[in-house]
């Protein structure tokens, strides 16, 4: 079968030292730490098969490229991939991906009825393949697996024409049917585990908002995006997005953002103030990857605003030491949590049931793309920000 498998050369920086979950020459927790010259190929491979009773074969309709995927194929001067976090290559690449079983193990249930999947069921997966029995999976925090393998990371991914994927790890799109067609249906189910990543991040671990509370999002890439529409289902009275493209944002207000603003030209602090009548906000999502950039205005708003009690949630990404300023976050009482990963809690039949009534994804999708050209556009994404999700489609 023809897949997108992602090859690098492990060759640690002098201050890397192998960690305990770390395997030499294979893998390592800490990416941009061991792997360079990164070089994503089109290659024709075997076509997996199922090999416990668990797992399912999936023909692959729909993968959209995370820009996790940019950054294992995207190198520092020193040749260094960028993405921090659990690598292992070679790998085929691609996780945001829905499809449709082709077969399925004796034992592999389909949470939707109990009963075991059957061929032609519409799918997508968590891309986090948590153990279920370590003590953090335990306590319910499977994004945090001691144990932890990640679908095109360091397990072969969906940039493919067939994947298999052990069962735990599948939901049913069937809750989609009627709602969109069936390219579009799987277009949807592609777009389910980042939209969960948002979910997670400003529900799960932002712990949500109340019902006329002002929020402010960080950033327009898709977490930031699908952040926007699942905010404003929750209650959010102003939906704020900062971000710099005309296209996002113009997006964003399409999935429900109430105000958007460009910080290139616009005093960001300014504004946010004037649209919450100096209350600032409840919740602010750090979705940019450029906490750098963005953290002096953050603390701003947090110290000028009225209201107290905000919470930052960090998901985006990013291996950059940021100056804190403690006194702002005793005073106005504020905290900041890190958001990682998607599963737990119920966010994907959540955000799947959130599609099937009305929260149409699909308006991010820039550019439908066949698997031979996802090379191509891994390197076109490290500059091109008017493309917001390309997706690669399997007939």
């Amino acid at each position: 079968m023809k897949a997108v498998r992602l090859h690098a050369k492990w060759d640690p920086r002098s201050d890397f030292k192998l960690g305990n979950k770390d395997i030499e020459g294979k893998v390592s927790w800490l990416g941009s730490k061991v792997w360079r010259y990164p070089e994503a190929k089109v290659e024709e491979l075997p076509e997996p098969k199922i090999k416990r009773p668990s797992e399912v074969l999936i023909k692959v309709r729909a993968c959209g490229i995370c820009g996790s995927d940019v950054h294992m194929a995207q190198s520092d001067e020193n040749g260094y991939i960028l993405y921090p976090g659990l690598t292992g290559f070679p790998a085929v690449l691609g996780h945001e991906f829905s499809g449709e079983v082709v077969e399925a193990g004796p034992e592999a249930i389909n949470r939707r009825n109990n009963q075991p999947f059957t061929p032609g069921e519409p799918v997508t997966a968590e891309e986090m393949l948590w153990c279920g029995y370590c003590r953090h999976c335990a306590d319910g925090y499977p994004n945090h697996c001691e144990n932890l393998h990640e679908l095109g990371f360091d397990v072969d991914g969906a940039f493919a024409e067939y994947i298999v994927v052990d069962a735990k790890y599948l939901w049913s799109l069937r809750e989609l049917e009627g709602v969109y067609s069936e390219e579009k249906l799987f277009l949807a189910g592609s777009l389910v585990e980042p939209s969960s990543v948002a979910y997670n991040a400003v529900i799960e671990r932002g712990g949500g908002i109340r019902p006329g509370d002002n929020v402010v999002v960080f950033g327009g890439g898709p977490i930031g995006l699908a952040a926007c529409a699942i905010l404003k289902r929750a209650g959010g009275a102003r939906v704020i997005l900062s971000e710099p493209s005309e296209v996002r944002r113009k997006m964003a207000q399409e999935l429900g953002a109430d105000v958007t603003i460009n910080p290139l030209k616009e005093d960001l602090v300014e504004k946010v103030l004037d649209y919450t009548q100096g209350m600032g906000a409840k919740l602010y999502l750090e979705a940019t990857g450029v906490p750098q950039i963005i953290w002096k205005d953050l603390e701003a708003l947090i110290w000028k605003a009225r209201g107290i009690n905000s919470t930052v949630a960090i998901v985006a990404r990013a291996d950059v030491n940021v100056p804190m300023t403690p006194e702002v976050f005793q005073v106005k009482r504020a905290q900041i949590v890190g958001a990682q990963g998607h599963s737990g809690h119920g966010t994907f039949p959540r955000v799947i049931s959130l599609m099937a009534s009305g929260m149409d994804m699909t308006k991010i999708i820039s550019k439908k793309i066949s698997l031979d050209e996802v090379p191509e556009y891994l390197t076109r994404l490290q500059t091109d920000k008017e493309l917001v999700k390309v997706t690669a489609v399997n007939s």
